[in-house]
């Protein structure tokens, strides 16, 4: 009887997916994150992999390399790939991050994720309030125009809701602290349990939000628009929260 890869469901040579390597990094990844594979222990063997997947030794090899230099395994003389302690994992890779929030202890990183927003963000608008110019502050109005204009469609609120907060992110300057919220969020986006339920009621309360950081980034007013962030992030995740499936 053929060996079965413990842990990764169907073989991925069934799905044909383009990039082979890629898809099979992703497999492993999950396998890895979600402790299929705990810290310590040995992936399959090359051959095995290879025939689990359906690929060759060189797709194999190439996504072995790829998990090492997520800080996922190391390659150990003797003992094979070994799964390295998450302590070593490189937490704001995507892949990684992805999988992180789908774990049973996800919610946890869901919550530290609105943590470092709230800093971040809150930070931001601030920065957002003392550089605003006429022309980056014509696009700030623009946006939460439109954002009014959606209150009844929360689907459509929720896409223009990101623009909202990456045009203060944009106006800050903060490059850095923007493209870690990025790196982040856009993973986090794609998971029930951070979207939470769409309804009418918490949008308006969200929009209420947003006006309270826009009027402050209007009025020049750094200490009330970080106020406002944090509120605004802290506020609008706790219902989320609350709505989501694991309530």
């Amino acid at each position: 009887m053929q060996d079965r890869v413990v842990g990764l469901g169907a073989p991925a040579k069934t799905r044909r997916r383009p990039r082979l390597a890629e898809a099979v990094v992703e497999e492993l990844v999950s396998a890895i994150v979600t402790e299929v594979y705990p810290a310590g222990s040995a992936l399959p063997p090359e051959n095995m992999l290879c025939d689990h997947f359906g690929v060759s030794r060189t797709v194999v090899r190439e996504a072995t390399t790829a998990l090492t230099e997520k800080g996922l395994v190391v390659s150990l003389q003797g003992r094979g790939t070994i799964v390295r302690e998450q302590s070593d994992w490189n937490l704001l890779d995507p892949m990684i991050l992805a999988a992180l929030f789908r774990r049973e202890d996800g919610l946890a990183y869901l919550d530290n994720l609105s943590e470092i927003r709230s800093s971040l963000e809150a930070s931001m608008a601030a920065k957002a309030a003392k550089r605003a110019t006429a022309e980056s502050l014509a696009e700030l109005k623009a946006q939460i125009d439109k954002l009014e204009s959606l209150v009844e469609i929360p689907a459509a609120y929720v896409h223009e809701d990101v623009n909202f907060h990456d045009v203060i992110m944009r106006m800050s300057g903060d490059r850095l602290s923007k493209a870690i919220i990025d790196g982040i969020q856009s993973r986090a986006l794609n998971t029930h349990g951070y979207s939470g339920t769409l309804n009418v009621e918490h949008v308006r309360n969200t929009h209420a939000a947003h006006r309270k950081v826009y009027q402050a980034i209007v009025d020049g007013d750094a200490e009330a628009a970080s106020r406002a962030m944090r509120e605004h992030i802290e506020s609008s995740w706790a219902r989320r929260r609350a709505s989501g499936p694991q309530a």
